[in-house]
């Protein structure tokens, strides 16, 4: 047996350094050391991206075409060109979830950031950018060992509608604006490689669009459709894609699996060709979330046969299939005269376009920008100390009645307690790769203080026998402090799985309320969540004495909420999302797209910039440890619009104009300086919003997000944040047809805790 072990270690030893070899050396096209290859125009670096494009569409038959339609990608050895598999994702750090990327001994894993939506609960700008320039970074790192590709199918920028999507955990929360900056700063930090068309990794702005019901009692994303007016659409769904696009120059846009007003969206000309290639200008390729082209075909049944799937989708915009319908059925569609051979010349040349603004096609990338980046640049020190920091910064604290910060110093025992308790691969949430390392809660905390661990739940679900209440009650009631850790996981909430209740799963509120009662000391409730839950119990409970959400944290969670607990970080996260009450999802379905409330049907609409119902906590909510004032320095109170001359408005009484045109611009921007202090006894990061109430005009939003701005005081500092608003871009409206409009009259300005009233005139 011991000489059999001995030969197996061997063998395994061996394979490992073959493997470990072969990631060193990576496959690649255009190899200068090959004349033959190096002698095609596709690979003549002095070209332009179209014009080497030409050259290889032109060399190539049209059954060598079509495999180029495709995620998995063959290899074309008669031209030199390897297999690549262009589905990888990296949606807060590199994940294994896409083929195109895998971990190995060379490199075991990669940083793992927050879940997005804590990422956005930080609401600065800078931090979106970091995290994104990080995971390229290692990206690249590991793209040039052969270990991940180059086009990275991330972020996910849709808005979180609902409180029980599963995804919503994905995303950057409710709000457009605040999606819209989400999305500009991680797709640059990604895409950004210094100078000219060149990326550094392909982002991909996903899922395009109203995409935002997964499996809602037993309705699908693969058959739903989405019933959204033209001015939800615009105002609510597309803002942020648009953004991607015209402001991030993402590389890529991926349709999704829903139907919008009847049309599968991946099949959906206007939406495509229209918007994307055509208003917005996309400089990339459009890609279908995987198999939704067969989706469309066998789940929707929205054509006749399998050729014409092909042919609509590929005629409407589509460049790439994630999954082989393509790759099966375009033969037959050109054949049958449904399709054009020039239609698929010309969608994959968006995706070869790509491949060469990304060095594809420029010889051993090694070679090439970026090309000294290796597995040193993984897992760096300074790159997992980000990844705390987005933590720190994203933590939202939503109750103190003064038991925080905590005084390690006085602390002699802390009871830990719940199903998150020790949370370690929880805390990554979903479209995760493997951790640099993981610092649970409970490590976290125990590396400030004494702890005694319960888990008081065998898990999230914590139903019947998994309740474990007498020994949870007996560490809080011994313990000076207790920290009770609940929430969800991925069993609660993910991609294919909605919600159906607001509260917290199963026996929690039994185990936090049991918990409470019996405590010595404070009792500090900590969620951890995508989505919200109703916590109205805790929230008016005296037995509990703060409360933190914590999103999913990623790999150095524990570590961030000590830093918080014990007062070494100011807390400075706000919510990305509104904490409804539990009958918000008795009362609503889930399907129902109406973002504007009806209250002729009782109807109460949705996010904060429409409902108009009770909530728990609102968008924006999250305290500090210290006290900011507020003094506004300067806002105007009256704002002209000139009109052009025989402009209809200039004699009629109207109550908006167009959001476009001469009037528009620099000439109708204004600035809103506000100076704060910090006039707490601790230093600390405060977020800064600027929301504006416009006239009851269009349906209107309520109250909307024009900016925010986060800033950074010591105590009894002060520093002036400045907003430039441009009237036509940030305070538009969008009418009932979708075309955005400036709504004239009295609007109020919301800076800090202040109110400003501006009046709009022509």
């Amino acid at each position: 047996m011991a000489a059999a072990r001995g030969l197996l270690v061997a063998v395994v030893v061996v394979a490992c350094s073959i493997d470990v070899a072969r990631a060193q050396t990576p496959v690649f096209a255009c190899d200068a050391g090959n004349a033959t290859v190096a002698g095609y125009g596709f690979c003549d670096r002095s070209k332009s991206g179209a014009a080497r494009a030409a050259d290889l569409v032109g060399r190539l038959t049209l059954a060598e075409k079509v495999g180029f339609l495709v995620n998995k990608q063959a290899a074309l050895p008669r031209l030199g060109i390897p297999a690549y598999e262009w589905w990888s994702e990296a949606l807060h750090g590199v994940s294994y979830v896409g083929p195109g990327t895998k971990f190995s001994p060379l490199v075991p894993g990669a940083t793992s950031f927050p879940q997005p939506i804590l990422t956005a609960a930080s609401f600065n700008s800078s931090l979106f950018r970091a995290i994104g320039e990080v995971v390229s970074t290692e990206a690249r790192a590991m793209h040039n060992v052969g270990l991940a590709g180059l086009t990275f199918w991330s972020p996910n920028i849709n808005i979180f509608r609902d409180p029980r999507w599963g995804r919503g955990q994905e995303t950057p929360g409710e709000d457009p604006l605040l999606a819209s900056k989400y999305a500009v700063g991680y797709v640059t930090g990604l895409q950004y490689a210094g100078a000219g068309d060149a990326l550094k990794v392909a982002a991909c702005c996903k899922h395009y669009t109203a995409y935002d019901v997964d499996n809602w009692k037993g309705v699908e994303r693969y058959t739903f459709d989405a019933v959204v007016s033209q001015q939800d659409l615009d105002d609510t769904f597309q803002p942020p894609f648009k953004s991607c696009v015209l402001d991030g120059n993402v590389a890529s846009v991926m349709c999704s699996y829903n139907k919008v007003n009847g049309k599968p969206t991946c099949a959906d000309k206007d939406l495509l060709s229209g918007v994307i290639r055509g208003d917005w200008k996309l400089n990339g390729y459009i890609v279908s979330d995987c198999d939704s082209v067969d989706v469309l075909y066998n789940n929707q049944h929205y054509t006749k046969n399998p050729e014409d799937a092909a042919a609509i989708t590929i005629k409407s915009g589509l460049d790439l299939n994630c999954g082989n319908f393509l790759a099966q059925h375009t033969v037959a569609a050109v054949q049958a005269g449904k399709l054009s051979e020039s239609d698929v010349d010309r969608a994959i040349t968006n995706n070869f376009i790509t491949l060469m603004r990304l060095g594809f096609f420029d010889g051993d990338p090694r070679k090439l920008p970026f090309g000294s980046l290796g597995p040193k640049d993984v897992c760096t020190s300074s790159n997992q100390e980000l990844a705390r920091e987005a933590a720190r910064q994203g933590i939202v604290l939503l109750k103190n009645t003064g038991a925080l910060p905590l005084s390690a110093k006085s602390i002699k025992s802390m009871a830990v307690i719940g199903p998150n308790a020790n949370a370690s691969f929880t805390m990554i949430g979903n479209y995760e790769g493997t951790p640099c390392k993981y610092t649970t809660p409970l490590q976290g905390l125990g590396a400030n203080v004494a702890t005694v661990y319960q888990p008081g739940c065998t898990n999230v679900g914590c139903s019947g026998n998994s309740l474990q209440l007498s020994a949870a009650t007996q560490a809080a009631a011994s313990a000076d402090v207790t920290v009770l850790v609940v929430g969800a996981d991925q069993s609660v909430e993910r991609e294919s799985l909605d919600r159906t209740s607001l509260l917290l799963p199963g026996q929690q509120p039994q185990l936090v309320s049991a918990v409470a009662n019996a405590s010595r000391g404070p009792v500090i409730l900590v969620i951890m969540s995508g989505g919200p839950f109703d916590i109205s119990f805790a929230k008016s409970s005296n037995k509990i004495s703060a409360i933190l959400w914590v999103g999913y944290p990623g790999e150095a969670g524990g570590a961030a909420l000590a830093d918080i607990l014990f007062g070494y970080h100011n807390p400075s996260g706000r919510l990305p999302v509104t904490w409804y009450p539990a009958s918000f999802a008795d009362k609503v379905t889930m399907t129902d797209m109406r973002m504007r409330p009806d209250a002729s049907t009782g109807y109460p609409g949705r996010t904060y910039r429409f409902y108009t119902g009770d909530t728990v906590y609102a968008f924006g909510d999250g305290l500090s440890y210290t006290n900011f004032a507020h003094h506004l320095v300067s806002a105007p109170n009256q704002v002209a619009v000139q009109l052009a001359e025989g402009h209809a408005c200039r004699t009629e009484s109207c109550l908006s104009v167009e959001a476009a045109g001469e009037h528009c611009g620099e000439k109708l921007s204004f600035d809103v300086s506000l100076r704060v202090r910090n006039a707490g006894a601790m230093a600390g990061r405060h977020t800064v919003f600027l929301f504006s109430s416009p006239p009851s005009v269009h349906n209107a939003p309520a109250k909307h997000l024009l900016g925010f701005e986060k800033v950074s005081l010591e105590p009894g500092q002060h520093g002036v944040v400045k907003f430039t608003v441009d009237v036509c871009k940030d305070m538009s409206v969008v009418d009932e047809l979708g075309n955005r409009k400036v709504a004239l009259g009295s609007h109020t300005l919301h800076v800090g805790d202040l109110k400003h009233t501006l009046n709009l005139r022509v």
